[in-house]
């Protein structure tokens, strides 16, 4: 070959080097987009099959808002409820009585003859007139109050004697006992059966109508709407004296559950909620307060731990920051940190949460030897065993978050912890405070359990009414009460209690007398 075709031959092959290069190049950029895409995919698909996998573990069930003839039935208890209760607060907050036309009332059908009879006589102390002659029986009141034991009616009947001076004509008669509902037919004893089997058995009005039809006498369930809400407004000064009893603590758990409320002015539901406060499982007061509200909104929390400065034992729902800011403590719960992986582990068996697990295990096994001890020495072993444990479960999520690609069902779950870590440790330095939550999913636990039998709340009222039963009612369960004798004896005493002496009936200092 000639010089000048070996120089041509060279320009050739450079130039084709240069266009393999330039392909090579392109290439390579090729493949670390397609390698980045491919990244971007298996994150997703491991989203997506947690996410399947996770869905499947749960059983849903289809719940349909249409209206029923049953559920309309219930809608009107919750009315006559309402109405009965707002009368109650009217009537308490009247001084003097306003001149109404006289309307015919109802005469009160007779009690049925057949039920047992309880007779039980209220006489004057003393039978002797001022003037100094001896009194004279010219005859008695009598009224009859309707009470109910398991599948039997009895009847109490209340005979007043009339005495009079034969010489000065003074009449002398025994008061008429205080009541819950004046005048009403009811005794203590059955009111407290009507709102036990509404408030914790969860038989709605319409069903107890039924069961005391079968007992021999349907009272109407806008009768029976009318005792629920005229002693819900008796029982709110003793919810009101708990709700200080639990702000007065230092530490209080809280949660909260969806509730479904009817719509004013509509047939459809939609979203409330009812928030949980309880006093913690080392305390020596067992007390529990619900707060019925119309959403999740941060402002119900906020009003209802107005001024509270203690350490609030809660999840990572956003509505409770606002009173991180103003001064509250906030306690993280370890056992939804521990959900997150344990709901990996379930799906797809990852190692990486299998081990999560088994530090969290030890952390667990450690407050299982100090449940029963006192606060000072649960603090110290605490900080003898429970710390190290935690400094090398936080030293190996910060090592295996650096690893797990980003955005994937394993990065979500270390990154909650790792968010959340001062407020996970904060248990470690107070011995009062315990390591999780779980105290207040159990009290939620019986909201879960009635609104699967009366579906939704008919009203905001409805809802706050329900709220503050079931919190003496949950909160007597917790001091190891029988619902029905505390309700019982509480709705006896209640009418004659002065209100300095109310916190004698809250559920953690009552008495049976």
């Amino acid at each position: 070959m000639t010089p000048d075709q070996l120089r041509a031959f060279a320009a050739q092959l450079l130039s084709q080097v240069e266009t393999m290069c330039h392909t090579v190049e392109t290439m390579s950029k090729t493949v670390e987009t397609m390698g980045r895409k491919i990244n971007r995919d298996q994150t997703l698909i491991e989203k997506l099959t947690h996410e399947t996998a996770q869905l499947k573990r749960l059983k849903f069930a289809k719940r349909s808002e249409q209206m029923n003839p049953e559920q309309a039935s219930l809608l009107d208890d919750l009315i006559d409820a309402d109405i009965a209760a707002i009368e109650a607060e009217l009537q308490a907050l009247q001084i003097t009585p306003i001149a109404t036309d006289k309307k015919q009332k109802p005469k009160r059908t007779a009690l049925p003859p057949e039920f047992p009879r309880t007779l039980i006589h209220h006489e004057p102390d003393n039978t002797q007139c001022p003037c100094g002659c001896d009194l004279k029986r010219i005859g008695e009141d009598v009224s009859e109050k309707l009470g109910y034991a398991p599948g039997v009616f009895t009847v109490e009947r209340h005979i007043r004697g009339k005495w009079v001076c034969n010489d000065c004509e003074t009449l002398i008669q025994a008061p008429v006992p205080e009541q819950v509902i004046d005048k009403g037919i009811p005794t203590a004893g059955l009111l407290a059966h009507v709102m036990i089997a509404k408030f914790a058995d969860h038989l709605p009005l319409y069903r107890q109508e039924s069961i005391f039809g079968r007992a021999g006498l349907a009272i109407p369930r806008s009768t029976l709407a009318q005792w629920v809400g005229m002693t819900n407004v008796q029982l709110q000064p003793l919810v009101d004296a708990l709700r200080d009893v639990v702000i007065g603590q230092q530490v209080v758990h809280a949660d909260e559950t969806p509730v479904q409320m009817l719509a004013p002015g509509s047939k459809k539901t939609h979203r409330s909620y009812v928030w949980a406060y309880a006093t913690s499982q080392f305390c020596k007061t067992a007390a529990v307060v619900y707060d019925f509200s119309p959403s999740r909104a941060g402002e119900h929390a906020r009003n209802f731990l107005h001024g509270w400065k203690g350490k609030l034992v809660c999840d990572d729902f956003g509505g409770y920051k606002t009173n991180f800011e103003l001064g509250v403590t906030e306690i993280g719960c370890m056992a939804h940190a521990r959900r997150k992986f344990f709901e990996l582990h379930a799906t797809n068996k990852s190692q990486i949460a299998e081990q999560a697990l088994r530090y969290i295990q030890l952390l667990y096994e450690i407050e299982s030897e100090v449940r029963d001890l006192k606060p000072d020495l649960r603090c110290r072993i605490r900080q003898e065993k429970t710390v190290p444990v935690m400094d090398r479960l936080h030293a190996w999520m910060i090592a295996q978050r650096d690893l797990v690609p980003e955005g994937s069902a394993i990065s979500r779950a270390l990154d909650y912890s790792l968010k959340r870590w001062a407020a996970l440790s904060r248990y470690l330095n107070d011995g009062a405070v315990p390591i999780d939550n779980n105290w207040a999913d159990n009290q939620i636990r019986p909201w879960a359990l009635g609104r699967k039998n009366w579906l939704f709340a008919g009203s905001l009222r409805s809802g706050k009414r329900s709220a503050a039963i079931m919190s003496l009612i949950q909160s007597e369960r917790l001091n190891g009460h029988d619902p029905y004798a505390y309700l019982k004896d509480v709705l006896k005493r209640l009418p004659t209690q002065r209100a300095s002496e109310i916190d004698q009936l809250l559920p953690h200092r009552w008495q049976l007398v």
